[in-house]
């Protein structure tokens, strides 16, 4: 049976050149890490890589940036699984240990030549705008741009996999969420009004805008996926309702040869696994199903409709 499961990540929105031998050896130095962490470092790159191409940067630059999404936490290599594994929360002192993958990914990256150039990402990474982030607690005129990119692809797929979605329906509240973080912190503007990290949140607003658009597109992708299953449903719905019509026909003959006849266009219909036993079971199926999906298909435009209204 067809499938409308999809990669939550569009894959279809990776250019080519993003395969490019020059990111083989940045890529195998991923290989070490465990599963989840290197899948999250795969979902970084992507999005990383979709911002910059709305940002209109530059062939050399997004390519860049891609690999420092890649290798942002490879730091994480040389975290105690017990922490980095971890299902609750991590107590003050596990979470000072965490925090060291930023210098711990860069030093590994500084110590080889061939990572040393993506060595930015790694290490400021977790770094805000107003000088609330760590390692060094800069401010925004300190922080790269690759890293304020960076960052809010982090945020943005850490707390999807938080929230285990496997669809974008109510993924406005994860981009809601992600807003209030472009917003000043108030205790900041209380201590300083006219400090120039007063003014700012944690992530680029900028950023986060384009981010937008790379998420609507992944809808669109999601919609796409889910109208292809609808095609295969009404296919089927379509083939099992002649078989129904072949039944009432056969049951309303009067002449054995008319009634093999409509028998015959039955089994000739049926597929694997169904039988004229359960045919009308499985259209069933396919009728609860097909509804399903257009219901889903009529949220995630919602959603589009949502996070064009969203402002950052």
């Amino acid at each position: 049976m067809n499938s409308d499961k999809f990669d939550f990540y569009s894959p279809i929105n990776i250019k080519s050149y993003n395969l490019d031998q020059t990111m083989r050896y940045q890529l195998d130095a991923l290989g070490r890490l465990d599963v989840f962490t290197r899948r999250h470092c795969e979902n970084v790159a992507n999005l990383t890589c979709r911002i910059c191409e709305y940002l209109h940067a530059s062939q050399k630059f997004t390519i860049y940036c891609t690999i420092c999404g890649y290798l942002h936490d490879i730091g994480k290599l040389f975290i105690p699984p017990s922490i980095l594994q971890k299902p609750d929360k991590l107590t003050d002192e596990e979470y000072e240990i965490m925090k060291t993958h930023t210098t711990l990914g860069y030093e590994m990256c500084m110590k080889d030549l061939k990572l040393r150039p993506y060595a930015s990402g790694a290490l400021n990474h977790h770094e805000a705008l107003n000088g609330t982030g760590y390692p060094n607690g800069l401010t925004r005129k300190d922080i790269p741009l690759e890293a304020q990119i960076i960052r809010v692809a982090d945020e943005y797929d850490a707390i999807v996999t938080k929230r285990q979605y496997k669809t974008h329906v109510n993924i406005s509240e994860t981009l809601k969420d992600l807003i209030q973080d472009t917003k000043p912190d108030p205790k900041f503007v209380a201590l300083d009004h006219l400090a120039e990290i007063s003014k700012v949140g944690k992530i680029n607003s900028k950023v986060l805008k384009v981010l937008f658009k790379v998420v609507i597109d992944d809808i669109l992708y999601e919609i796409n996926c889910v109208m292809e299953y609808v095609s295969y449903l009404k296919e089927q719905i379509k083939r099992l309702e002649l078989i129904e019509k072949y039944s009432e026909k056969r049951e309303s003959a009067t002449k054995d040869k008319v009634k093999d006849y409509y028998l015959e266009g039955m089994k000739l219909l049926l597929q694997t696994g169904e039988t004229l036993e359960n045919y009308e079971t499985i259209l069933g199926e396919y009728k609860n199903a097909l509804q399903v999906r257009q219901g889903r298909i009529d949220a995630l435009y919602n959603e589009i409709k949502i996070i064009k209204k969203l402002k950052a």
